[in-house]
């Protein structure tokens, strides 16, 4: 059994043919062409391309998308890759690969492939969380995503910050139209605009790595503003296991004393939820979007 997964991201388009027991049969991507109809043919060849190496047709086909479809319309909604926001995207990809496709959030494709076989493989359920340029989580449960009725589950970046502090109010303004929201802080990019220097956060971070006392206080406060946006997740799903992709996620540092950290703030005397990165790292995405398909055929 071979599934097909697409991470339709803003600047790349990559498909990748898994079979049952999780190993790539073929791996292809091309750069996101930026307008909507060349991107259905970009998504359209690529798995051709995949079907091809795979020596498959009919595949299954799970797509990761920024954004979500409305419940209500169908149309993408909250995307950052603005071309699909309004469009019927399901139905457009249906009609253009000829078969059923299902669609998720891509933060939701990472947050199951860490369930299914990464750093959540042994637990029920899993909070995945992305920091890189924006901020995004996913919920799974029993290895199956947890959407919601309004199919906004996991839309943790844009919650405010919890418990802010007089220096952190009002909060940075967000694309959203909101401000405080989780994603300006604790974001690649929102933690180096904290920091101030004009670096970004990676500089930053090795910075505080060999000694520097001002790249070591931001990486301090971004630790305890993720914390405080974990214990709040905390209080409500209280997960097995949070796991954390991204960017951001590769900064070691902020793992110490981070499960310490939530429980100061966590509605609990006891707090013992593991904080992992993830195991598939940038690969999750197209994993996830693959495992969106149950073992047995489509129909």
């Amino acid at each position: 059994m071979i599934r097909i997964g697409v991470d339709f991201g803003g600047t790349k388009i990559e498909a990748a043919a898994l079979d049952a027991r999780g190993h790539f049969q073929a791996r292809v991507r091309a750069a996101s062409p930026g307008s909507y109809e060349a991107s259905l043919e970009v998504v359209r060849d690529l798995v051709a391309e995949a079907e091809q190496q795979a020596k498959v047709t009919g595949a299954s086909i799970g797509i990761g998308i920024p954004g979500s479809p409305s419940p209500a319309t169908g149309l993408i909604r909250n995307a950052n890759t603005t071309h699909l926001n309004d469009k019927p995207l399901q139905a457009d990809l249906e009609r253009v690969l000829g078969r059923r496709v299902r669609l998720a959030n891509d933060a939701n494709c990472f947050a199951l492939s860490e369930a299914t076989d990464g750093a959540g493989a042994d637990s029920d359920a899993v909070f995945g969380v992305i920091v890189g340029t924006g901020c995004g989580a996913g919920v799974t449960v029993s290895r199956r995503v947890l959407a919601g009725r309004n199919a906004i589950a996991g839309e943790w970046g844009h919650t405010p910050l919890p418990w802010p502090t007089a220096g952190e109010l009002p909060g940075p303004g967000c694309f959203c139209g909101r401000r405080n929201c989780l994603e300006q802080w604790i974001s690649g990019p929102g933690f180096a605009a904290d920091h101030g220097t004009g670096e970004d956060a990676l500089a930053i971070a090795v910075a505080a790595a060999a000694g520097n006392a001002r790249a070591q206080a931001s990486l301090g406060r971004y630790r305890d503003r993720l914390a405080r946006g974990l214990a709040a997740v905390s209080d409500i799903l209280d997960p097995d296991v949070i796991v954390l992709g991204g960017g951001m996620s590769n900064v070691e540092a902020i793992y110490d004393g981070l499960t310490e950290a939530i429980g100061a703030y966590a509605f609990s005397d006891v707090y013992t939820t593991p904080v992992r990165k993830a195991v598939h790292g940038d690969s999750s995405g197209v994993r996830g979007a693959a495992w969106l398909w149950p073992l047995e055929p489509p129909p």
